[in-house]
C-alpha cells in the first residue's frame, strides 16, 4: 500500500509514512482511531502516555516516529523517522536544563 504523500491524503493512521501496524496499534492504545486526531498533539506527551499506558518504557526511537507522524498531519513532508532522532535529542537535552 503506498503511503499518503500529504496529510489530506491519509485517510487511515496506516497511510500516514513511517506508520506500520506496530504503531497503528500504539496510536490505538492512546486512543487515536484518525490520521486528523494526531495535527496538535506533543508527541512527547504521547510517548509518556504511551508507556503509562503499556507498562513499557518504549525505545526512544518512538518519539521520533510520533514527531514525524504529528508534523507529516501538520503539514510537513514526509521525513523519514530518523530525520527527527536529532530533533528529540536536542528537545531532552534542553529539558534536562530547566
Amino acid at each position: 500500500m503506498a503511503k499518503a504523500r500529504n496529510a489530506g491524503e491519509a485517510r487511515q493512521l496506516a497511510d500516514i509514512p513511517n506508520i506500520g501496524p506496530a504503531m497503528v496499534e500504539d496510536f490505538r492504545n492512546l486512543g487515536i482511531e484518525r490520521p486528523a486526531q494526531l495535527a496538535g498533539k506533543d508527541p512527547y506527551v504521547l510517548y509518556e502516555r504511551l508507556c503509562a499506558v503499556t507498562g513499557v518504557r518504549h525505545d526512544p526511537c518512538v518519539i521520533d516516529t510520533f514527531i514525524s507522524a504529528v508534523r507529516f498531519m501538520e503539514g510537513a513532508p514526509p521525513h523519514p523517522w530518523w530525520h527527527y532522532t536529532e530533533v528529540r535529542k536536542q528537545h531532552v537535552a534542553a529539558m534536562k536544563g530547566h
